[in-house]
């Protein structure tokens, strides 16, 4: 039961990064003619109302959105929108796929950042994989083949910030259900992205309406799989396949935006997947040592 469970993660996993990847070829084509604010507004008006409709059909409201840390929630919250906005931007400055290639050193982020944030101990082993994997980012930035401008940046600032938004949101879940985290993620980035984009709301043209109403829905269904893959298996089981949306990603970049993909962005991206696989394989091998040494005492 155990083993046809994880099959069925890992296959929402693959579907779950295809989605995301569609999603990323809607967000790039959306950026390329209106402003990141109001595509982004529009997307949280609909996070949001699917997370109040969700909260409200549990008929009790109160204990189900009830949080004990609402200053983390916010903080998490802002992380969130700011990542998205900055990654959006960036599709439309340098590409699906340079942002992607640079964006894959999220999780060396993470497996660095646990140790202050999260008091976990990294070993020297992952240490040496997260500076591989940065070294990865040097060779995708190089400055020979044209990649490079201080908008390269924008994908490396992002996956720090969602890295972090990462560990902030496994704080949070510690001590009160996951929901309760996604509930606010969607209530304060609402706010806040109303605040902020309602300035930049410009009428669109019925394909366009068309195009940002099935990009919302994308981001939703998306994170509705990534939920469901993760109650079918660990997640160090199904984080080798997150990496396929760097794949699915390429492919909608080169045939529907005609991007070009250059040798040192698969040299560089190639090292900080590696570097990646390896700080998830060595994680997993560390938990499984845990666990076989409780479960002998």
């Amino acid at each position: 039961m155990t083993v046809q469970n994880t099959r069925l993660g890992m296959m929402l996993m693959v579907l779950t990064v295809f989605v995301f990847a569609v999603q990323d070829g809607f967000s790039r084509y959306l950026a390329g003619g209106y402003s990141v604010f109001m595509i982004v507004m529009v997307r949280y008006w609909v996070f949001a109302g699917f997370v109040t409709v969700q909260a409200v059909m549990t008929g009790n409201l109160r204990s189900v959105v009830r949080t004990r840390h609402p200053w983390l929630q916010i903080a998490r919250s802002v992380l969130l929108i700011t990542e998205i906005c900055v990654m959006v931007y960036a599709y439309n400055r340098i590409g699906l796929i340079n942002t992607h290639a640079i964006f894959a050193v999220c999780p060396l982020l993470v497996a660095g950042l646990a140790m202050p944030i999260l008091g976990e101990k990294v070993g020297w082993r992952r240490w040496v994989a997260i500076i591989i994997g940065m070294v990865g980012v040097g060779i995708i930035l190089q400055p020979d083949d044209g990649v490079f401008s201080v908008d390269s940046l924008l994908p490396l600032a992002s996956a720090f910030m969602f890295a972090l938004y990462s560990l902030l949101t496994r704080l949070a879940t510690r001590d009160e259900p996951a929901f309760v985290s996604f509930f606010w993620s969607g209530i304060i980035g609402c706010v806040l992205m109303t605040v902020i984009g309602l300035p930049y709301l410009t009428a669109m043209p019925p394909f366009d309406l068309l195009m940002i109403g099935v990009y919302s829905f994308l981001a939703l269904f998306g994170h509705y799989l990534l939920i469901r893959s993760y109650s079918m298996a660990e997640a160090s089981a199904l984080q080798p396949f997150a990496y396929l949306q760097i794949v699915f990603v390429t492919v909608i970049a080169i045939v529907v935006f005609d991007e070009v993909l250059h040798m040192n962005v698969v040299i560089g991206g190639g090292i900080v997947i590696l570097a990646g696989l390896f700080t998830v394989i060595r994680s997993r091998q560390k938990n499984q040592g845990k666990a076989m040494r409780v479960s002998q005492r």
